[in-house]
Order: structure tokens, then sequence, then C-alpha cells
């Protein structure tokens, strides 16, 4: 029994230390930047995405219920970008494939907030291999160069 609560706090503490949070920073055209997070308030399983995804237009597509309330599709020269119509903040999802062809979505809200400055010094450390790492607040972050922006890795600076 002891062994079994041993083993079940060292996955949790495990499982703590490994969290990151993954932005996407896309610079947007006259400046400025599009700040996507993996973790949203608004959750489409994968099954909805895809059946979203084969709508989209550039106008946007069919307007679809979804677990998250009505959904349109619209084809983006970043992608396919699912507009979440009743969700008052994380109201869009962009759509993206890893290399072995699995979603991910890219929410318009989520938990991190940087400012402008920490997000530019962010972008232009990124490099296609990673860039060095920064340190953010209380965040250690690496940057890379993908197709679709710079994706950002953070992750908590250990308390010293």
């Amino acid at each position: 029994m002891k062994i079994l609560l041993l083993l079940a706090v060292l996955l949790a503490m495990t499982s703590v230390q490994a969290a990151d949070n993954v932005l996407l920073i896309q610079l947007q055209e006259g400046g400025g930047y599009k700040v996507w997070h993996t973790e949203g308030e608004s959750t489409l399983s994968e099954d909805e995405v895809m059946d979203l995804e084969v709508t989209a237009t550039p106008e946007g597509g069919v307007e679809t219920p979804t677990s998250a309330g009505p959904a349109r599709a619209y084809e983006t020269a970043n992608g396919v970008m699912i507009k979440l119509l009743a969700a008052p903040r994380d109201n869009a999802v962009l759509i993206d494939r890893d290399g072995c062809g699995h979603v991910r979505q890219w929410h318009a809200a989520g938990a991190t907030n940087l400012t402008d400055e920490q997000i530019t010094d962010i972008f232009i450390s990124a490099l296609a291999e990673g860039g060095k790492r920064l340190t953010v607040d209380k965040y250690y972050v690496k940057a890379f160069i993908t197709k679709l922006g710079v994706t950002a890795t953070l992750w908590d600076k250990p308390v010293k």
C-alpha cells in the first residue's frame, strides 16, 4: 500500500514538473502580433474539428452546431480557422496538423498573457532549431520558427 502511495505521489510530481505551455505567435500585417494558445476555454473534439474543416470556405462555411455552440469554418492564408459564434473570449480556433496529420488546435484566448515587449523578445529569438533559452517573468522560453509562425514553449522556472 505504501509503495502505491509513493508511486502516486511521484507520478503527480512528475506531471507538475513536465507541464508546459505552448504559444503560436504570428506577426500581423501593419505590425503587432496574434498569439494563439494550446489551451483554451472552448474545446472541440477532433471529430468536430475535422467535420468543420471540410466545410471551410474563404467566406465561411455553413454554420454547424458543436459542443462549444454554433461554429463556422474559414479558409485563411494560415489554414482553417473555426469561429465559435457563441464563445465570449476563446472565440476562434486555428487548425494545424503535425507531421503525422494529427489535428492541433490553437485557441484565440488562454491563460498566459505576456506584454508586447515580451512577445517581441520571444519572436526575435526564434530559430528553426530553437532559439536560445530566454527568461520571461516566471518562465523559461524557447522559440521555434514554424510554417504558421513562431511557437514558443514556456515552462516554469524552478523555485529556489
